[in-house]
């Protein structure tokens, strides 16, 4: 019970504000550990949330106080009590990363925010919003507009922006002992583990050790990166070459998630479906609803998007090679399901 109250579990971590990497980067393999990434967004859910959060929540407060200070600095001319109410929120956001470019403080190559509105006929509308950096979020709510959805997604990505910019979001000492700690709580390891890297857990505190100082959006495209590497079986064929941990964290911190690398993943389920009919189509449909699940919980979705346009790379492959046959109506269907969402 202890242990229950200490490491909260998925659901409990959501209460609490927090959003905690749902999917195994493949480097703990079965064990790895939750990493908190971005917080949620339960404390924001309403418009008058902010008032909300000044009754009777000394640690909302003091949350609330530390993201005025942020925007007193990044975005001076704004007034920090009402830029979670302004219907501006798209142009603050991109206010907001033009000003982190110019500091050079994250992502100084990459400083667009980018905007998709997906096709609908009509109502629900679902928007998503990428990050300098590749961190994706979309709109929680029902939206009946689609200025409503884009609005709403950039208010989610702000939130997280302005997230990121506290102390407590960057790797620090204590934050990787604190997290071998609770990795060690949540496996079968031990802490002596920490200092082998051929371990799960000393995986696990090597790669956070190589990204000291970085934010939470910083090393989470890496963690994107190792997420997809394992849901792809990557991993796993690198560890029957005798490649170890520490090797492979060392080559792909090296590389970003770029089209190149999302065409080796595709190509990999190409050969996936020529083995086992089918397996395409039920990986598409599952990373659909994974997207939609963790879109309307408030919840960072670049893992969710890359497994979706992978797929779906491989499914255009397939399809319109001369050589394979035409597929058939359901999974015409399934490829247009794939747009939609």
């Amino acid at each position: 019970m202890e242990d229950q109250k200490k490491y909260p579990s998925r659901k409990a971590a959501h209460h609490s504000g927090r959003i905690w990497l749902e999917r195994k980067t493949g480097l703990m393999i079965s064990e790895l550990p939750q990493l908190a990434c971005s917080p949620g967004l339960q404390e924001f859910r309403h418009e008058d949330t902010v008032q909300q959060a000044h009754t009777g929540r000394p640690k909302m407060d003091r949350t609330l106080e530390s993201l005025r200070h942020i925007i007193a600095q990044v975005l001076p001319h704004r007034d920090p009590a009402l830029v979670f109410k302004d219907l501006n929120v798209v142009s603050m956001l991109q206010e907001f990363w033009e000003s982190k470019q110019q500091q050079r403080a994250a992502f100084p190559s990459e400083g667009v925010v980018v905007y998709e509105s997906l096709p609908s006929p009509g109502p629900p509308f679902v928007s998503y919003v990428t990050l300098p950096g590749g961190s994706c979020f979309g709109n929680f709510q029902c939206c009946l507009s689609r200025a409503e959805a884009r609005r709403d997604a950039a208010k989610v990505a702000l939130i997280n922006s302005l997230f990121n910019e506290l102390p407590s979001r960057r790797i620090t000492k204590e934050f990787i002992m604190e997290s071998v700690q609770e990795a060690v709580a949540s496996t079968s390891g031990t802490l002596d583990d920490a200092d082998d890297p051929s371990t799960s857990i000393g995986a696990y505190h090597y790669m956070l050790e190589s990204n000291m100082g970085k934010t939470m959006l910083e090393f989470q495209e890496l963690m994107t990166i190792f997420q997809l590497l394992h849901w792809n079986g990557s991993l796993k064929a690198l560890r029957e070459t005798k490649c170890s941990r520490q090797e492979v964290i060392s080559y792909y911190s090296q590389y970003s998630l770029d089209e190149k690398m999302r065409s080796h993943m595709a190509l990999d389920w190409i050969m996936k479906e020529k083995e086992s009919p089918g397996i395409l189509s039920q990986e598409l449909r599952m990373a659909l609803r994974e997207l939609e699940e963790a879109r309307k919980a408030g919840q960072e979705l670049r893992f969710y998007k890359e497994k979706k346009e992978i797929l779906s790379l491989a499914l255009t492959q397939i399809y319109s090679d001369p050589d394979t046959s035409s597929p058939s109506d359901d999974q015409l269907s399934l490829t247009a399901l794939c747009g939609y969402h």
